[in-house]
């Protein structure tokens, strides 16, 4: 997975810039001696923001920019001349993203929309010059204030991924044979366990030019909740989708009692889960015949939905897009009002838990912080050589 394209968890150092120093200078010109104080404020540093971009579908391009770092504000100078502000630095990121502090595991906030912009970090203010602090009383001011200091921090990002539609279900459930056989993805398919190691993306084409998108994530075994097999690591995938599509192979000895499995594992996951909408698919029906499935319904969830599908033969998938259709855009169950952020909770992460993920994600790995007492032996030079100028 560490070579893998599909990036959701990354790890930088973020820094804003620091606000410039005011000017302490007085006024020195021919024919008037007495000039009085013209020193200028300082700039304010950069500020880091998020902004969300449709763009990007993962977080491949932060992977290696460990480091984001905003200007710095200019000093102040003479003739009451205002430091350069700082430029912000932009950190462009899917939407869909959640951000942490890394060291406590505490939520920061979440971008879930395009152009949607966070103020991760504030840059400190420039200092007041010499200028600003005259008074009849003391029309000569020798001081000037410093800038304010910047602020640094490290966060994790990880990424939710935004779909219509989530496929949950046990490994070989037929999830990724479904999402090939609605869309136009290519997921890998084969005969054995947790073929699928990475979350996959398709756009499912409905009647009148419409389309939803479906979510495939690994299978989910008894205990993923609590970290077994891969479902732990992507169950945050579908946290975001509209609706959740159950799958469970129709020669599953009970398929009631694996439906009750998987919903628990959610549940156990994050309870807001069970108020998304569901829908409950019964695969592989290729192998029943008509007297059998009729049998099968009489013991299903009467709460949800069911269809009984093959991918192979094709057999209910034009039904199955009708009922995930139709409840896709009940009044109910709007995407948008499931992703606004007054009905996203976001929990705090238990630190010791997000340090080993970070560790398995190979997300922790490559950050070299800043030494900041080089960078203040050089604003001191800089400092310096522009007083000398004045």
């Amino acid at each position: 997975m560490a070579e893998s394209n599909f990036v959701d968890y990354v790890k930088i150092y973020c820094r804003s810039g620091k606000g410039g120093r005011g000017s302490m200078h007085l006024r020195h010109v021919k024919y008037q001696p007495n000039g009085g104080p013209d020193g200028g404020d300082g700039g304010h540093g950069g500020n880091v923001i998020l902004r969300g971009n449709h763009n990007y579908w993962t977080l491949l391009h932060l992977k290696y920019q460990r480091h984001v770092c905003a200007e710095h504000g200019g000093n102040g100078g003479h003739d009451k001349c205002h430091g350069t502000d700082g430029k912000n630095a932009y950190i462009d990121v899917p939407c869909g993203t959640v951000v942490y502090d890394a060291e406590t595991g505490k939520y920061i906030c979440d971008v879930a929309y395009d152009k949607q912009e966070v103020e991760l970090l504030k840059g400190g203010r420039g200092g007041l010059g010499n200028f600003q602090f005259r008074t009849p009383t003391n029309q000569a001011p020798r001081y000037a204030q410093p800038g304010e200091p910047m602020v640094e921090k490290t966060i994790i990002m990880e990424l939710k991924l935004l779909a219509d539609v989530g496929l949950v279900g046990f490994p070989n459930a037929g999830k990724s044979t479904l999402l090939s056989a609605l869309s136009s993805a290519r997921p890998k398919i084969a005969n054995y366990a947790f073929t699928t190691l990475e979350p996959s993306l398709g756009i499912v084409e409905y009647r009148d030019k419409q389309s939803f998108v479906m979510a495939d994530i690994p299978g989910i075994i008894e205990g993923a909740s609590e970290g077994k097999g891969l479902g732990l690591r992507f169950l945050r995938h579908i946290e975001r989708n509209s609706l959740l599509l159950f799958m469970v192979p129709g020669d599953t000895d009970d398929i009631t009692k694996e439906y009750e499995v998987l919903l628990k594992e959610l549940q156990q996951f994050n309870p807001e889960m069970l108020d998304k909408h569901r829908v409950l698919a019964v695969t592989k029906c290729d192998l029943l015949d008509d007297e059998l499935v009729e049998m099968l319904a009489t013991t299903l969830p009467k709460d949800l939905p069911v269809v009984f599908i093959s991918s192979v033969t094709g057999k209910g998938l034009d039904e199955l897009k009708d009922v995930l259709w139709k409840v896709l855009n009940s009044e109910s169950n709007k995407l948008q009002e499931i992703t606004a952020e007054d009905t996203l909770v976001h929990r705090d992460k238990d630190i010791q838990t997000f340090t080993q993920e970070m560790q398995e994600e190979g997300a922790d790995d490559g950050i070299e912080y800043i030494d900041e007492d080089a960078i203040e032996d050089l604003d001191d030079f800089e400092h310096e050589d522009s007083a000398e100028d004045d």
